[in-house]
């Protein structure tokens, strides 16, 4: 059968059957963990910090405007939100920083700073939230943990 038009041949390796013979392999090695034990922590300040640096980088244009106060909202919120996870993860240095964040940012008591400072903050704030995201981490409670608790 000769090749199909605009199609790939059939047994293509883009079908996701294998062209050729598959030669079987051993297990997976692991790092130390069993195939279905999960990490003893979590990185959920992850989502919201990479959030609010995208909300950080695409509003420096828009700081001197008046829709910079959504910018303000969204990223003081979600200071706030990963403030309670810095806590929960015991990163106090990353609690306080977010708080100064969360005041900085914070709509309803306005800091005032001339919009060139306030461009080269949110570069600043956008790199603090990632590295900060990247690095507390949660400890997973086990099923014992949550036993124990009155």
């Amino acid at each position: 059968m000769a090749a199909r038009k605009g199609r790939p041949p059939v047994g293509s390796s883009q079908h996701g059957v294998p062209a050729g013979p598959t030669v079987p392999s051993g297990p997976a090695p692991t790092a130390g963990r069993g195939k279905g034990d999960l990490p003893p922590y979590t990185r959920p300040a992850l989502a919201p910090a990479l959030l609010a640096a995208v909300v950080l980088l695409a509003c420096v244009a828009i700081v001197d405007s008046s829709g910079f106060v959504f910018a303000r909202w969204g990223v003081t919120v979600l200071s706030l939100i990963i403030l309670v996870f810095a806590v929960r993860g015991r990163a106090w240095w990353a609690a306080v920083l977010m708080a100064a964040v969360a005041v900085c940012w914070n709509p309803l008591a306005v800091v005032p700073i001339t919009g060139e400072v306030w461009a080269a903050l949110q570069l600043v704030a956008a790199a603090l939230f990632i590295v900060v995201g990247i690095v507390v981490k949660v400890p997973r409670e086990t099923e014992t943990t949550r036993a124990s608790r009155p």
